[in-house]
């Protein structure tokens, strides 16, 4: 089953737009325009579904946003799907999902991170297709740090593509924008500054291998089920092994530990040839840090371990395509992820 990326967007295209998880709260539609408007400036036409409602935790019933994501990924004319953020059960969609349909069905880009990842790495793993762990939606309206990539960037891009980000060397320290207050806020707030650095040991790191991964809070309750089965698909897609990105969104160090440690046992980091890290503002714990809980977990695994990649809960972004083949670098001197979405 050889991985499947989504035909290149083109002006004219449509954009679906539902939440499987959180909806939009009404003090926040306005920052909703804002992205919806930001896309529509790209050429494309936005379709926003019934499955938006920010009441509660979850946009509607469970039934009503599998229905709605499976409509959008199956329907021809809509050629990426972007939820407007992440959120805290997308987990109960995964049974109700029609995985062979999927499967069965040309390939359409679903972007997102967060509780968007519980859907992201099971439908690469289960269905071949790539999938773009990015900024979601209502990120889409800042302005991207030199170094890295919008969401935009890579849906628009054909397959055999190769693309290369760096770390920008600024990042945000803490919290996030109040949207509903600057709906319209286009620059982020980076006040601190940090690049990635290697966990395991010190050295230059070169390694290859396909990319997998997503927010650990959410990917660790699939673990050794069928939906989260990497091990398999690196034997069939990957066998020079494979690059794992994880990142803590906002669980305090021993929980996160616990979590790395489960997933582990159940053969998510098999067969990594390196495992990249998020950059977190997770709490560490009165005796582990979130460093230390990472080493903890993961360091028996003797591969290299790099942190404070873009690739977390901590703005900016770093969009990383699951699926694609990957190549890391880290040394004093040069940092950087290329991506080929071959």
């Amino acid at each position: 089953m050889p991985i499947r990326y989504p035909r290149p967007l083109r002006p004219g295209d449509r954009v679906g737009v539902t939440a499987p998880s959180s909806g939009v709260a009404p003090a926040l539609l306005e920052r909703l325009d804002v992205a919806l408007r930001d896309v529509q400036a790209r050429g494309y036409e936005a379709v926003v579904g019934r499955c938006m409602d920010g009441s509660g935790h979850i946009s509607a019933s469970a039934a009503d946003r599998a229905s709605e994501l499976m409509s959008m990924l199956t329907d021809p004319t809509i050629r990426a799907v972007v939820p407007p953020w992440g959120g805290e059960t997308a987990i109960d969609l995964i049974p109700l999902l029609d995985w062979e349909r999927l499967r069965d069905a040309e390939p359409t880009w679903l972007v997102g991170f967060s509780d968007i990842s519980t859907l992201l790495a099971p439908l690469t793993l289960l269905t071949g297709t790539a999938t773009l762990h990015g900024n979601n939606l209502m990120d889409t309206p800042y302005r991207i740090p030199e170094g890295l990539l919008s969401w935009f960037d890579i849906v628009a891009a054909p397959a055999g593509h190769r693309f290369t980000q760096t770390p920008p060397g600024r990042h945000r320290a803490t919290g996030f924008d109040d949207f509903a207050a600057f709906p319209g806020v286009r620059e982020y707030t980076l006040g601190s500054e940090g690049t990635w650095r290697r966990l395991d040991r010190r050295g230059a790191v070169e390694a290859e291998g396909r990319l997998i991964g997503g927010c650990i809070e959410t990917l660790c309750n699939l673990a050794g089920t069928r939906y989260l089965d990497v091990s398999a698909f690196a034997r069939t897609e990957s066998p020079e092994g494979l690059l794992v990105y994880v990142e803590a969104a906002d669980q305090d160090a021993f929980t996160i530990c616990r979590h790395l440690h489960g997933m582990r046992l159940a053969g998510f980091f098999d067969r990594a040839n390196a495992v990249l890290v998020g950059r977190t503002s997770a709490p560490d714990s009165s005796s582990l840090s979130q460093h230390e809980a990472v080493l903890d977990a993961l360091g028996s695994l003797n591969v290299p371990i790099i942190a404070d990649v873009e690739c977390g809960h901590v703005p900016p972004y770093m969009p990383i395509v699951n699926g694609a083949h990957g190549r890391i670098v880290h040394s004093p001197s040069r940092s950087e992820l290329t991506q080929t979405l071959a």
